[in-house]
């Protein structure tokens, strides 16, 4: 008997289709599928290879609105969100469409003959993607490795798996070579650790949590395989005391309620400078308050739900610790609704300001001075992203150099771009994402030397 998985909807917890596992002989043939294929897709020319890419972003394009629901019914994204995720895929491609054409070397001055430099795909890339932004992550990591003439296999979330496949049907639609880019829904105790062990598997992309990231790049340190790790977050907005505080607040809660609080860049420690503090709060509650948290197929609602009934238990865990400064709506029935939540503290040893919640919680704590912001920011095993907020341009590129964070924004809440680089400093990831060089670390540099 074949092992399945009910995929549920996160708004209802009603059941929305059963998906096939694959075993770990299914892992085995779509990896070695994978390698026979890969010697013909580095062999494309790049403008055929580009031209591919181009047609395949053109099909996703045509297929937008059916991504989203897909994802609006699989993971519980608001209609919105679900049509931009789907797009970003589309723009993904196209951008790295741009890559295969443009990835040169270098001739490198050397005495008695020319030296030349090449940058030649790994092979067989794993990439194991998330269940919070089942789409965009996917495309951060195959259209750079696609580009860079590497083959794919890409497994999803077990949750969320529909818009992967979707996408693999898509590609060999758009008129990719069979076995190019696979997609092979599974455990990741199975698959994922398949991608870790399998030999033909010369790099491994994962985003999810620093716990498995760390089994993960021990397990490829055996065979020194290469590996990017996107991994968790416990962002810091630090808001100044010179800075909108009327904008400041009215922008905190989609910094860390949007797609219900489940996203690693999450501001979801804010900082205050205490004569700004009482202000910031207080105008903070009716931006959280007024938040339209509605089933997601309600083009108005911008939160759905979290996306499980464990993660439900888990976030509900935390404010059951703690006292709720105060709180939004959510709808009553069956679906894992949890309201967007302020918690207020000025302990910074608090479980709900140290671990990630990865829910529509936010702790809100007072500072004194920017030295005492900076050590506050900096006073936790991550570094994903993080705001500042200052209308002093000095200080803002001052306290943005000192945060230990891969992606900072200064009086906004900006932190992915697919044309600017994305990743982690400490235990939030190594390696990085998106951004012109992304196909280069799907790429092995070789340097050749020719005598005279």
């Amino acid at each position: 008997m074949s092992d399945t998985y009910t995929v549920i909807n996160p708004a209802t917890a009603q059941p929305v289709t059963d998906v096939h596992l694959a075993s770990l002989a299914e892992a085995d043939a779509a990896i070695e599928a994978a390698h026979e294929a890969f010697a013909a897709w580095r062999a494309v020319s790049p403008g055929d290879r580009a031209a591919l890419l181009r047609r395949f972003a053109a099909v996703v394009d045509d297929h937008i609105e059916e991504l989203a629901e897909l994802e609006v019914r699989n993971a519980g994204h608001t209609r919105g969100n679900a049509r931009w995720e789907a797009g970003n895929v589309r723009d993904c491609l196209n951008y790295y469409a741009g890559a295969p054409e443009r990835m040169s070397g270098r001739q490198i001055p050397v005495a008695g003959g020319v030296d030349l430099t090449f940058h030649e795909p790994l092979g067989v890339v794993g990439i194991i993607v998330p269940w919070n932004f089942p789409m965009p992550i996917a495309g951060w990591g195959f259209a750079p490795a696609l580009a860079a003439g590497n083959t794919v296999v890409l497994k999803p979330a077990e949750l969320t798996p529909l818009t992967a496949i979707r996408l693999g049907e898509l590609a060999l639609a758009a008129g990719l070579p069979e076995h190019v880019l696979t997609v092979i829904p599974g455990k990741g105790s199975v698959v994922g650790e398949r991608f870790v062990t399998h030999p033909l598997v010369r790099k491994v992309c994962f985003t999810g949590s620093t716990e498995v990231g760390k089994l993960i790049m021990a397990g490829c340190a055996d065979q020194v395989k290469r590996v990017t790790l996107e991994l968790g977050g416990k962002s810091a907005n630090i808001v100044f005391a010179d800075a909108d505080i009327a904008a400041a607040a009215a922008s905190a809660p989609s910094a860390v309620f949007d797609n219900a609080g489940q996203d690693c860049c999450a501001r979801s420690r804010i900082l205050v400078e205490r004569s700004a503090y009482d202000e910031f709060v207080s105008r903070l509650e009716p931006a959280v308050t007024g938040m339209r948290v509605l089933d997601p197929t309600d083009e108005s609602s911008e939160m759905g739900p979290l996306i499980s009934a464990g993660q439900q238990r888990t976030v509900q865990g935390y404010l059951d610790e703690v006292e709720v400064a105060f709180a939004g709506s959510a709808p009553g029935g069956d679906g894992f609704w949890v309201p967007p939540s302020v918690v207020t503290t000025d302990d910074p040893a608090a479980r709900i300001w140290r671990e990630e919640v990865f829910g529509p919680v936010v702790a809100v704590m007072p500072f004194d001075d920017e030295a005492h912001a900076v050590e506050l920011a900096n006073d936790t095993e991550y570094g994903l992203s993080g705001s500042i907020f200052t209308r002093d341009l000095g200080r803002g590129l001052r306290v943005a150099r000192a945060v230990e964070a891969g992606n900072l924004s200064v009086n906004s809440h900006s932190s992915v771009r697919y044309w600017t680089p994305f990743g982690g400093y400490k235990q939030s990831g190594l390696g990085r994402e998106l951004g012109p060089d992304a196909p280069l670390a799907f790429t092995e540099e070789k340097n050749v030397f020719i005598a005279h």
